[in-house]
């Protein structure tokens, strides 16, 4: 789940995305000032805009929206008060992650793609990379699903020339770290950071 607000740009509109679909499969259906976005073909839920939230909830955020249990708790009622009956699961574990890559292997349909078993401490993850760098017993920086990347992005299951990878194994650019090099290539970090702790960029 991802939240966004931009008073200015898009208008006093609290969007929530929890899911994706192609342009051509979305629908909505609107109650009052809460839509609900889902897909026409599995009746899934994957999003909401809750309009006049400043209403319900002053927010300073201007993009990206830090979550808190309040918040969600606000979008929740909202939700229920207009009839629909999603409850939304506030998570407050970190989306990047320090990763250790313990297996590697070449990717069986792109010579440039290597698929790697991620350690991030609670679980571990298949990511697909193509970094020229990547190497088995290197720490990382790891984006987990649901991640949003400095540049908008945002992080989502993926299926690479038949292989399926969960998050993305990132560079210092894809970070936007100063002084970031020029040359492709992940980020490799030293071996005191801690296998499952959050990464911060400060």
């Amino acid at each position: 789940m991802n939240m966004f607000y931009n008073k200015e740009g898009v208008g006093d509109t609290l969007i929530v995305t929890l899911g994706s679909t192609v342009r051509e499969d979305k629908a909505v259906e609107r109650k009052g000032n809460v839509a609900r976005i889902y897909s026409k073909e599995t009746s899934e839920t994957i999003g909401y805009n809750l309009f006049h939230f400043s209403s319900l909830h002053v927010l300073s955020s201007n993009g990206l929206v830090e979550e808190s249990e309040e918040l969600v708790s606000t979008v929740n009622r909202a939700i229920k008060d207009s009839g629909f009956h999603d409850e939304l699961v506030y998570d407050a574990s970190p989306k990047f992650v320090v990763g250790y890559v313990e297996e590697m292997e070449k990717h069986p349909n792109a010579d440039k793609l290597n698929i790697c078993q991620v350690n991030i401490g609670e679980e571990k993850l298949q990511i697909v990379c193509g970094a020229p760098n990547v190497d088995q017993g290197q720490k990382v920086v790891v984006a987990k699903v649901g991640a949003v990347m400095p540049s908008g992005m945002i992080i989502k299951d993926a299926n690479l020339r038949g292989i399926e990878s969960t998050g993305m194994i990132c560079s210092a650019k894809e970070l936007d770290l100063p002084d970031a090099p020029k040359e492709k290539g992940i980020l490799i970090l030293p071996d005191d950071y801690e296998v499952g702790s959050e990464f911060k960029a400060y």
